[in-house]
């Protein structure tokens, strides 16, 4: 089973690694990637904080990750018609009905794990600045 995940992956933290460890747990685990300039449109100036390049080699190298596509749209859904995935795995700040391929496979939310987000670990390093 094909298991599509997708998000900035900016600053890899626990609860990323919990996710894809989730996927991994379901299938075959493709990860769509905001590209630089999604990610600069989504978040604000200053991000991403790592390239594109380097975050998809990073998530190549998790063990829970068989593939890794890099997409530059603000939202996956060219790259979920295309792949054809079985589901989507999103965080659990998400409904259902709200997920982005709700309409092209099955949606699974994944509850985040307390306390662990990409926003409280930059929170916790411009602390110790």
């Amino acid at each position: 089973m094909m298991v599509f995940t997708n998000g900035c992956f900016d600053v890899l933290h626990v609860g990323h690694i919990e996710l894809l460890k989730f996927c991994k747990s379901k299938g075959h685990v493709v990860v769509g990637l905001n590209s630089d300039e999604s990610v600069t449109r989504l978040k604000g100036p200053g991000r991403p904080y790592n390239n594109q390049e380097d975050r998809k080699k990073v998530l190549e190298a998790c063990r829970y990750v068989d593939e890794v596509h890099i997409f530059g749209q603000d939202t996956p859904w060219e790259l979920i018609n295309e792949l054809r995935p079985d589901v989507v795995v999103k965080g659990g700040d998400y409904k259902k009905e709200d997920v982005v391929g709700n309409d092209l496979a099955d949606v699974i939310i994944f509850d985040f794990v307390e306390g662990r987000s990409t926003t409280l670990t930059l929170e916790k390093i411009r602390s110790k600045q």
